[in-house]
């Protein structure tokens, strides 16, 4: 198909391999002009439809006024009789030359599907998976374009509806072997919007959604599945098993992860905290030699000797009995040190999900060890809030209410009642 006429007339008369000249009045040179500017564009590496608004050629050139090319412009004012030199390469069979879907009729779409089909599934046995998406996607494209132009409702529309989806649905195969699970989950939620038992397309997008971790929405598509298909029931509990299992690997993988970061820091915290220590004690120590230097140098009264010695030995002990509390502070702050509010958030949230864990596999002690770990975070957060009872305060107070609840839980498992009913009794006073 050429854009002038004339030119197939022309290439007819010729041998493969043959150059000739061919002299073409005005009344077949009109549109030259306008073939000539989109080939001299694409000869300079432009796209021809650059800066074209959506309309014809013509159009495009009445808007703008000009082709772009002062001679173009010329022939376009005044057409004239043009010589063209042409050299026929080959010529291929009839039928042979894959018209764009756009020039095809109905029927040639129709014809074309089949075959487009036939590829896909021979790509696929191929392991291509990507050439093979693209011929199904070139197939569901052209049924879309006929059935564009049928009313819906109608028995064409729903026929070419029940064609689409198989298309469809190999297109999703091929995306879930290339892992591009976002793309099936896309297209699958549009095929069930449209078709509500659809079995297949809901199997394939709990798949999409498991690879995704999204737990939730995979286990209810797997058991919509079984709902729809009795038969699938043992492959379906089959995929809940191994979803299960993947969703536990996840688990401690993340728990080890983050658990890695947060001792990093804390033994980077230590580091620090006793270098801390050793300084201050050569510091308490210099101290020391200079008191000591001074009290043999000192020539004051033997009362005001035993005066400074008594108060010297109070301050001593006042400083072993505050050193305790000193180390227990630190204990709480030092892994906390160098985390942000959210931080120590996610931290909490990773502390009850291990205490919930545990609980599941009826291991009370290490739960409740996670949770008193947990709780210690959320009293340290709510030492940090200034305004008492405020936002911040009320959903730290959320937070702690089902931590405070498990852990109950778990004292009472093990046997600790008078534990569980002084929790609970706190927190109906907090909690009316």
């Amino acid at each position: 198909m050429f854009k002038m006429e004339v030119w197939e007339v022309l290439l007819t008369s010729m041998r493969v391999g043959e150059v000739a000249e061919f002299w073409c009045d005005a009344i077949h040179t009109g549109l030259y002009p306008m073939v000539a500017k989109g080939i001299r564009l694409a000869a300079q590496g432009k796209d021809p439809l650059e800066g074209q608004k959506h309309m014809c050629g013509m159009g495009n050139v009445f808007t703008y006024h000009s082709t772009g090319f002062a001679e173009l412009d010329e022939l376009m004012r005044e057409p004239q009789p043009l010589i063209f030199i042409m050299e026929l390469i080959s010529v291929g069979e009839p039928f042979s030359y894959l018209r764009e879907s756009w020039l095809m009729e109905k029927d040639e779409k129709m014809q074309l599907v089949p075959t487009l089909h036939r590829q896909g599934n021979t790509l696929v046995q191929e392991k291509c998976y990507h050439e093979a998406s693209e011929k199904y996607k070139e197939a569901v494209l052209l049924l879309r374009t006929v059935q564009s132009r049928e009313m819906p409702g109608d028995d064409d529309y729903i026929k070419l509806s029940k064609l689409i989806i198989p298309l469809v649905l190999n297109y999703c195969q091929c995306m879930l072997e290339l892992e591009e699970y976002y793309e099936v989950i896309e297209h699958t939620t549009e095929l069930i919007e449209k078709h509500k038992d659809c079995v297949k397309a809901y199997y394939k997008r709990a798949k999409a959604y498991a690879a995704v971790w999204s737990e939730k929405e995979a286990k209810r598509d797997f058991l919509m599945v079984a709902n729809l298909d009795m038969s699938l029931a043992r492959l379906v509990q089959r995929e809940l098993k191994l979803l299960s299992e993947a969703m536990k690997e996840k688990y401690w993988e993340d728990k080890e992860k983050y658990w890695n970061m947060f001792e990093k820091k804390k033994m980077n915290e230590d580091e620090k905290n006793t270098k801390e220590k050793k300084e201050e004690g050569c510091a308490e120590k210099q101290d020391e030699n200079i008191y000591r230097n001074e009290k043999v140098q000192c020539s004051q009264p033997k009362v005001q000797e035993e005066q400074k010695f008594e108060s010297a030995e109070a301050n001593t002990q006042n400083r072993q009995l505050d050193k305790p509390k000193s180390e227990v502070d630190q204990q709480i702050a030092a892994p906390t040190e160098g985390m942000d509010r959210q931080q120590l958030l996610r931290l909490i949230m990773l502390l009850q999900d291990e205490g919930n864990f545990y609980i599941k596999e009826q291991h009370f002690a290490e739960a409740m060890v996670k949770l008193k770990n947990a709780l210690e975070y959320v009293d340290y957060l709510q030492s940090k809030e200034m305004d008492y009872k405020g936002e911040d305060w009320e959903s730290l107070e959320k937070v702690r209410l089902p931590l405070t609840l498990n852990l109950s839980q778990c004292k009472f498992e093990l046997g600790e009642y008078q534990e569980v009913v002084k929790l609970n009794s706190e927190l109906l006073e907090n909690h009316k």
